[in-house]
């Protein structure tokens, strides 16, 4: 079980595109480093329903979105045809293409086995060509965690840690992945990004069925209704103001070279 990974996750492509727009929303900040040249080639690792990967591909870059849940894809597809999209493993990415620069927002915290992501990428990019991501680092919602393994506790369930299918990790334990791999790390940050979720008082609720269903699948219905209302109460008087809800993000991002 604690080798849960993204394809396992059971992603519903419109729910995850109308109410969790924030995810590729805040992704855009990201374009800044990647920085795309027209006419090259970019592969963007994560792309789930494509915004981003449009976005980039308005620079005139060549742009081939993947993601590992197919329900994503479909939707990409729908949403920019003229654009191309396949379902792939980033552990282990089967591509007959070496790409300019690898982009990835919002995934590889999903992706427990982070040296396979590295080395795949690494083998996916030109020589000098730049791997650019974000994703949770240490301390990502840390304190909805805490309120999740509480709630199964008070409900009498055992070892609520063998649910988790996050990975956040530190900046010296990402950097020294990506430069044992081959890379040279020239920038790498960990902040606190607050983000604020949508559907006002359903908001946490909302997110918890999105992005943590890995801990709501093994539970009954009722369980699940109780973990909800327990985590809730938890967390009421640290992430919910104004009647709305916060999550406690982190982030890490990155900009390496392939060398």
């Amino acid at each position: 079980m604690n080798n849960i990974s993204l394809s396992k996750h059971n992603w519903n492509a419109f729910l995850y595109q109308d109410k969790h727009a924030f995810v590729w929303q805040y992704g855009e900040d990201l374009l800044q480093w990647l920085n795309p040249d027209p006419g090259e080639l970019i592969l963007d690792l994560g792309c789930g329903t494509g915004q981003l990967s449009a976005k980039i591909a308005e620079s005139g870059a060549e742009v081939m979105g993947i993601d590992s849940a197919a329900t994503m894809i479909d939707k990409a597809r729908q949403n920019y045809s003229h654009l191309r999209f396949e379902v792939a493993d980033a552990r282990n990415l089967q591509i007959d293409q070496s790409f300019d620069a690898v982009f990835s927002n919002a995934t590889l915290h999903w992706i427990k086995e982070a040296e396979a992501a590295i080395a795949s990428i690494y083998q996916a990019l030109k020589p000098e060509g730049r791997f650019v991501a974000e994703f949770g680092g240490k301390g990502n919602v840390q304190a909805i965690v805490q309120a999740l393994y509480v709630a199964f506790e008070t409900i009498g369930l055992s070892n609520p840690q063998a649910l988790n299918p996050w990975y956040f990790p530190s900046i010296s334990e990402y950097t020294t992945l990506l430069e044992k791999q081959g890379f040279e790390v020239n920038q790498a940050i960990l902040f606190s990004r607050p983000t604020p979720l949508a559907d006002g008082t359903l908001g946490m609720k909302n997110w918890l069925q999105m992005f943590g269903s890995a801990f709501l699948a093994p539970l009954s219905a009722e369980e699940q209704i109780e973990v909800i209302r327990i985590v809730e109460n938890y967390l009421q008087p640290i992430l919910y103001r104004d009647n709305a809800w916060t999550a406690d993000y982190r982030r890490i991002r990155i900009l390496a070279i392939k060398v």
